[in-house]
């Protein structure tokens, strides 16, 4: 698929570009970052110019991983949000996996939120997602609240789901149905009772 852009009222989602690595380097070196994300520990540039120059350019044109760098409307990095998953957009469930991370310094202004609400929007507009998924550690308590606020629905814990460093940790799953949104669910939905 081509790279898209979004807009939102404070923020613009666009491709990564190599101006943007030394920003995404020192964000990603972030210890609330690095907690929770299979990143290298520390962080390098060297990592950045991969994740900008390669791993997200790939996933686009491989249809593997459409990522954002999200930005506020002056330019400064907010972090970046992206669909995972995306082998099963191409089966009858038509699902996608919602994941992000946000820069230190812009946490607790709503942005990650307002970035979250446009791209599964624009999934279930555009791709015809029919299932989005939210999955995280289950301590990641700010991750959690983010999915919440975007309206993603709790379906529980899944036990030893990710390693992380040699670990297995528990993993906090949630979904979010285009009809949650407000959007037509194109598979008719038929809820257990």
């Amino acid at each position: 698929m081509e790279p898209v852009t979004l807009r939102t009222a404070r923020l613009f989602l666009r491709p990564f570009e190599e101006r943007d690595e030394e920003a995404v380097a020192a964000a990603c070196n972030d210890p609330g970052i690095l907690r929770f994300l299979p990143l290298p520990d520390p962080y390098r540039l060297k990592d950045a110019e991969e994740f900008v120059r390669e791993v997200s350019p790939s996933g686009w044109r491989e249809d593997t991983l459409y990522n954002f760098g999200v930005f506020t409307h002056s330019g400064d990095l907010v972090g970046s949000m992206g669909l995972v998953g995306l082998a099963q957009l191409r089966t009858p469930e038509r699902q996608a996996e919602l994941g992000f991370w946000t820069a230190r310094g812009q946490r607790r202004k709503g942005y990650t939120t307002e970035a979250g609400r446009a791209v599964v929007d624009w999934a279930f507009t555009a791709l015809g997602v029919e299932r989005m998924e939210w999955i995280a550690q289950a301590d990641n308590e700010g991750s959690h609240a983010v999915a919440l606020r975007i309206g993603f629905v709790d379906e529980g814990i899944q036990r030893a789901r990710i390693v992380h460093r040699g670990t297995r940790r528990d993993a906090r799953v949630a979904a979010l149905l285009p009809s949650d949104r407000g959007h037509t669910q194109a598979t008719p939905y038929l809820p257990s009772r």
